[in-house]
């Protein structure tokens, strides 16, 4: 996704070398970047033991191998662009940047909501002063059952250990721009969730171990085989045969039975902050709805915001006057809306200028982090 600013601006970015341990993507990935076998590598250490000239590096393995190559990378001087979350453990995050500073190098974080038209729109609005000063914030990060089931229950971020608590996996970004929105620093906060539903004892009469295998499949919400190979949903991105999903269903982690995975996660959160300046701010972490959108309210002291990421209301109080911005037509555009490329160009522009302030920097993103460890504590 981030590299198709290179396809789109070569003159500006240009790939020099690629590490996969995925064969198939790592010489897709060099055939259509020209890059010679040699500059291809299945390990991220043989990388560094070549010592390639580049400017940086983009950092998006998995969340629980981003600690050991951000740390090798700044070691060999390359500025990073590094996919959230920073780190598993908070001190693994402050090391990063404790390492970076000493060595003289950028580490930026994807924060990609800081470069969404829509949240954008939203921090312009409060920034501006003309509502006001923030009083509180309710946002609600819907993540939808499909999402849900896919990733946190089945899937991959199903776990802590292999991953991270659910608010640093998905919710990091939401955090970030909550702090973008208010800048203020959290002085104390408290969190309630659980893993309420998607455990065994809440199987219902009949339900199989396995969706295809399932005598109450047919009315599930949680269905396997609805999501993947009915709906086709979370495979459309891949040219993926009837059969090859259909096994998947059959062996697959993804084809198990929602009551019987091996997930940890939570699977509803809330979050309280008080801030400094006596803000207050909520987040809200839902998966049992069938959006799959943020919504968001500010009260300030002159007038409110609120928007569902396809319309964005404001009104002040005095007047009665109210306008409203429609954010409609970029729903489901890629890139999150051309959120992605910005994201790269900005990080690029800051290498080219050291006086240029990076958006997502990241001391920023370790507050972030900060916030989701403490709230995992309480």
């Amino acid at each position: 996704k981030y590299l198709e600013y290179a396809r789109r601006y070569p003159d500006r970015l240009q790939p020099v070398a690629v590490v996969d341990v995925n064969d198939l993507r790592r010489h897709a990935f060099a055939r259509d970047f020209g890059l010679p076998a040699c500059r291809s590598y299945a390990h991220y250490d043989d990388f560094f033991a070549d010592g390639v000239e580049a400017d940086m590096v983009l950092i998006s393995t998995p969340e629980n191998v981003h600690f050991d190559p951000a740390v090798k990378a700044i070691d060999a001087g390359y500025h990073i662009l590094l996919e959230k979350p920073i780190a598993q453990h908070l001190e693994e995050c402050r090391e990063i940047a404790r390492r970076a500073r000493e060595r003289g190098v950028m580490v930026g974080v994807c924060h990609v909501l800081r470069y969404h038209p829509y949240f954008a729109k939203i921090r312009e609005i409060v920034a501006s002063g003309e509502l006001g000063q923030v009083v509180s914030v309710n946002h609600t990060a819907s993540v939808g059952l499909d999402r849900a089931t896919h990733s946190y229950v089945r899937g991959i971020f199903r776990r802590e250990r292999e991953s991270n608590p659910i608010l640093l996996a998905k919710c990091c970004h939401d955090i970030d721009f909550l702090l973008w929105l208010t800048g203020a620093h959290c002085r104390s906060l408290s969190s309630f969730g659980s893993l309420r539903w998607f455990r065994a004892e809440n199987a219902p009469a009949g339900a199989g171990r396995r969706c295809l295998d399932c005598a109450i499949e047919s009315a599930c919400p949680f269905s396997a085989r609805d999501l993947y190979y009915v709906r086709r949903d979370w495979v459309a991105n891949f040219d993926v045969p009837d059969e090859t999903i259909l096994e998947e269903l059959r062996t697959g982690m993804y084809g198990r039975c929602v009551y019987h995975c091996d997930n940890d996660v939570v699977d509803h959160q809330l979050l309280a902050m008080e801030m400094e300046g006596e803000v207050t701010v909520s987040l809200s972490m839902e998966m049992f709805t069938a959006d799959d959108f943020r919504k968001t309210h500010v009260r300030l002291t002159g007038g409110e915001i609120d928007g569902d990421e396809r319309t964005l209301r404001v009104r002040r109080f005095r007047g009665g006057d109210e306008r409203t911005y429609d954010f409609s037509d970029i729903v489901g555009q890629p890139f999150h809306a051309g959120a992605d490329l910005h994201l790269i160009g900005d990080f690029i522009r800051a290498l080219r200028d050291p006086g240029y302030p990076f958006l997502t920097t990241i001391e920023d993103s370790i507050e972030s982090h900060r916030i989701c460890y403490d709230a995992e504590r309480s």
